[in-house]
């Protein structure tokens, strides 16, 4: 017998192979998904945790960053931080500004609002240490003179002012020297609720802004000598200095905020790209049996002149590498292209705004998943077309064999550890992957073991008299049902519907929860402590009907709770956030509005004795420490040691003061601080309130609540878009490996629904006995695939974006009612071509 060459098989595979792939295009299109995916993906996140790393020193201002709320480091501390490198040091605070001179005086002045938010940054004369600030008409050249500012883009088209303009600040007026282009830390200074200000420490000064208890931050960068190890400087000062309440950053970690969103986008890219490689194996495990069905007589004819079954697997694997390679060069074509495309759509989602550049590792990887998943998947069909002797081929539509030989599983065992071994090499947090992978595995095995049930249960059924439910029920378990492929496909798909509705109302309800029934219309910042009873009596002048919540405002940082210093902790509690740098805090006489006592007892207004703190419910849980443990916070670089009175669940969803900390008032009171005030009054009283109150108290800062919802709505918005985009990926997967398993018992349903109208059936009823079945099926995984999904959708968005779980039951299952009416249509629509073929012809092809 002789044996083919590979040469040789290829030119029978080349000639065998229709030019429009037919047969192929599903394996094409589902390999392509998922290699488009996952390159999309990893090339995507490669971009942009490259271009964090690159730019570490740019966006924190230095190799080192030493930050410290309401006061600045002592002369001391300077010249310690001078001995590390080259120091820069800035102060940043918010503040209010206004157009200097009259009202009118450019075109269209007299529109602009008073005064507005704006984030006001001092700077020295070795600002920046890394980058350049840019300006529309050149670059920045300090020094700043005392009487120049330089001012945002956002501030300039706001209060329509340009070059040679004068602005005021507190007790100061300046005079505009530049438009900033680029804030080379912009992204390294964190969220702001306005647009930025640069002037001189001196010109600073000049404002009489920063008074005893104003909230401002200092800032000291250190520039170090080259191949200065950033970490150990940093880790060293947090141990020597645990007790000052500072914060620090290094160049590897400049933006702690973006990091974390970036580490949560990846989970969840993760998930994404996870769930669509192991769609497009069942879609590519669906595509190659249904072509080989197609090739069944070929097969046999072959074997019937003398191929063995090496030839049998050269000239079919030749032929599926061929379009699996095609599918797979396309997907890291279009993969390495999105990455722009997506940075463009996700505008402000995304911290930074990389470039086009190619990311070599993702594609090779993700070439790699494809061609893995094709070799896998590909094998049982394969391995069953070989193995089978030409006449169990030829009788194939009513005699199908499934058994795979044992050389053929220990390939696939060998191919599926290699595959779970990359993923989980290549993945970020390989317990999460593997998670993950464990998770889609025990879905998939669910949905097997749901088929083979059915499968089992319909043949033991007893038969109806109807007899189109009975061609249904028979079509379940007759010889060479894809019962259990279409419970999968039918599964993943409902599934996938249901997730992505739950994903999206939640997401809905989060945006819609950002405005709360009673919002405050003012948050007013940086009042004099001495001064709040001229506070309220400017503010009731102006609106008799407003109502005012005035609390003190400190910065502080917990150092220790329960006996343990948060200094010696290798990880901090899941969702212990409070514990990273400084948080607000605050006394009170009496359990302050928007929180509820649930544990302990509150103390009497005279109140006295040692320091007691009150705090929230869910941080205590979170540390696991309740009523009678002490707590140890640095306010203002003292540590103060308090024991816990009480417990608080505190409304978040509410935007007045929520505090995770409420001090007794002896124990703070005699520190320096301000005050700070929500208002809340009728509508169109804001620029009356905003410039009576700038008048008696120029150094406040009055935010207005409005414009703040606004921002956080549209970020919300943009980042729900691009989550759904992301999910709905795995939607085309699931689709197309439904029209896969569809396809693949295309032949054996042929061959029923010739026999059923040689018998006398009509076309419709053909078709409405599959409807049926297609239904019952539709109708037993309602429910399976409600838990899988609400199951997913509860995952993403608690565990992976931190959000509440809040989803529309309604708008949830209505997308699974019309997520089963499609995927009835498109059961239907696959079969609507079997109507038209004739019996003789039909018959004569068996």
């Amino acid at each position: 017998m002789t044996i083919l060459g590979w040469a040789q098989a290829w030119r029978i595979a080349r000639r065998d192979l229709h030019a429009g792939f037919r047969g192929l295009r599903l394996l094409f299109l589902c390999l392509f998904l998922g290699v488009a995916t996952l390159a999309a993906i990893g090339s995507l996140t490669a971009a942009i945790t490259q271009e964090l790393a690159q730019r570490g020193q740019t966006l924190l201002g230095g190799d080192v960053e030493i930050a410290m709320t309401q006061r600045e480091a002592g002369e001391g501390d300077k010249r310690a931080f001078r001995q590390l490198g080259r120091l820069s040091e800035t102060i940043r605070l918010r503040a209010m500004v206004q157009r200097a001179g009259p009202a009118l005086g450019r075109a269209g002045q007299g529109n602009a609002p008073p005064a507005i938010l704006t984030e006001l940054k001092g700077v020295d004369t070795a600002y920046p240490l890394y980058g350049r600030l840019t300006l529309r008409d050149g670059v920045y050249h300090p020094p700043l003179a005392p009487n120049r500012i330089l001012v945002g883009p956002a501030l300039a088209e706001r209060l329509n002012v340009g070059r040679g303009d004068r602005l005021v600040y507190g007790a100061a007026t300046f005079t505009i020297a530049g438009i900033i282009a680029d804030e080379p830390d912009r992204l390294g200074e964190g969220f702001t609720l306005g647009p930025v200000a640069i002037v001189s420490l001196d010109g600073l000064r000049r404002t009489a802004l920063i008074q005893p208890g104003s909230l401002y931050a200092s800032k000291y960068r250190v520039r170090m000598a080259p191949g200065a190890d950033a970490q150990a400087v940093r880790d060293d000062l947090e141990k020597r200095h645990a007790a000052d309440g500072w914060t620090l950053k290094d160049r590897d970690r400049a933006a702690p905020g973006a990091s974390r969103f970036i580490e949560r986008m990846g989970q969840f890219l993760s998930l994404i790209g996870l769930a669509a490689l192991v769609i497009a194996g069942i879609g590519v495990s669906n595509g190659v049996a249904s072509y080989l069905g197609i090739k069944r007589p070929g097969i046999a004819t072959f074997k019937v002149l003398g191929a063995t079954s090496g030839d049998i697997a050269r000239i079919y694997l030749l032929q599926i590498g061929a379009i699996a390679s095609l599918g797979i060069a396309s997907g890291l074509i279009v993969g390495a292209l999105l990455p722009p495309l997506v940075v463009t759509l996700a505008g402000d989602v995304l911290p930074v705004s990389p470039g086009f550049h190619l990311h070599l590792m993702p594609l090779v990887t993700s070439a790699a998943y494809g061609l893995l998943i094709a070799f896998l998947f590909t094998l049982p069909p394969l391995a069953r077309a070989r193995t089978q002797p030409a006449a169990l081929l030829f009788r194939g539509p009513v005699d199908a064999r499934s058994g795979i030989d044992r050389r053929t599983l220990l390939v696939m065992t060998g191919a599926g550890a290699l595959l779970v071994a990359l993923a989980l090499g290549t993945a970020r947090e390989p317990l999460f992957s593997a998670a993950v992978l464990g998770a889609t595995a025990a879905v998939l095995l669910l949905l097997l073991a749901l088929g083979w049930a059915v499968r089992a249960i319909a043949s033991r059924a007893p038969r109806p008299r109807r007899p189109l439910l009975r061609l249904a029920l028979a079509n379940l378990h007759r010889p060479g049902a894809q019962t259990a492929a279409l419970i999968v496909a039918l599964g993943l798909a409902l599934t996938l519907f249901v997730t992505l509705a739950g994903i999206q109302t939640s997401l809905d309800s989060e945006i819609r929860n950002v405005v709360p029934k009673k919002a405050p219309a003012q948050i007013v910042l940086d009042i004099p402590a001495a001064q709040v009873a001229r506070f309220r009596a400017v503010a009731v002048q102006q609106a008799p009907e407003a109502q005012l919540n005035i609390v003190p405002v400190l910065r502080g940082t917990i150092v220790a709770y329960g006996g343990q210093r948060v200094a010696d902790l290798k990880e901090l509690p899941e969702g212990a956030w409070f514990l990273r740098g400084e948080r607000g805090v605050t006394y009170a006489a009496t359990l302050p509005e928007g929180s509820d006592l649930v544990a302990g007892q509150w103390w009497p207004r005279d109140y006295a004795g040692p320091p007691l703190v009150s705090l929230d419910a869910e941080a205590a849980r979170i540390l696991n420490i309740g009523v009678g443990d002490t707590m140890t916070v640095s306010v203002l670089g003292r540590e103060i040691t308090t024991r816990i009175a009480s417990l608080r669940k505190v409304n978040w969803d509410t935007m007045g003061f929520n505090y995770v900390l409420v001090f007794s008032p002896r124990t703070l009171a005699t520190a320096p601080h301000s005050l700070a005030a929500t208002i809340t009054m009728d509508a169109g009283r804001d620029t009356a309130m905003t410039r009576a109150l700038l008048a008696a108290f120029p150094g406040i800062s009055v935010i207005a609540v409005g414009e703040v919802i606004g921002q956080v709505s549209a970020i919300m918005t943009q980042m729900s878009s691009a989550i759904v985009a992301a999910a709905s990926v795995a939607i085309l997967a699931g689709i197309a490996v439904l029209v896969g398993a569809i396809a693949a018992s295309r032949q054996a349903r042929s061959y029923d629904s010739v026999i059923l109208k040689t018998l006398g059936a009509t076309r419709w009823q053909v078709l409405g006995g599959q409807a049926l079945e297609y239904g019952l099926l539709a109708a037993m995984l309602a429910l399976v695939a409600l838990a899988l999904g609400t199951g997913a959708a509860w995952f993403v968005i608690v565990q992976i974006f931190d959000f509440g779980w809040s989803p529309d039951w309604a708008v949830i299952l209505a997308t699974l009612g019309g997520g089963a009416l499609l995927t009835l249509g498109i059961g239907l629509a696959g079969s609507i071509p079997l109507m038209s073929v004739r019996p003789a012809r039909a018959l004569r092809q068996l």
